[in-house]
C-alpha cells in the first residue's frame, strides 16, 4: 500500500443519491432489471441498494490508482 494514505483506500464505491432519493427515484422493476443475473433480493424494502444509487467502481478504482493495484475482480457466481 501506499503510506502517505496509510496503507488504505476506499472499501466501496459510495453512494451518487441518497437512500430516500433512490427510493423515490427507482421501481422494484428497475431493480429487477438491473439485477437481473444476481442473486439478490428484489423486493421494495431494498430499492435503496439499487446498483444505480451508487458510484461507478472503475471510475473509483482509477481516482486512487496511486494508492491501489487492482489484483482481482470480484464477481458473483451461482
Amino acid at each position: 500500500g501506499n503510506e502517505e494514505s496509510f496503507c488504505s483506500c476506499s472499501h466501496g464505491a459510495g453512494r451518487v443519491m441518497s437512500r430516500t432519493k433512490a427510493k423515490k427515484l427507482f421501481s422494484v422493476e428497475d431493480q429487477i432489471r438491473a439485477t437481473a443475473h444476481v442473486e439478490c433480493r428484489k423486493d421494495a424494502e431494498v430499492i435503496d441498494e439499487i446498483p444505480m444509487a451508487y458510484k461507478d467502481i472503475d471510475a473509483v478504482m482509477a481516482a486512487q490508482s496511486d494508492l491501489v493495484e487492482v489484483i482481482y475482480t470480484l464477481r458473483q457466481v451461482v
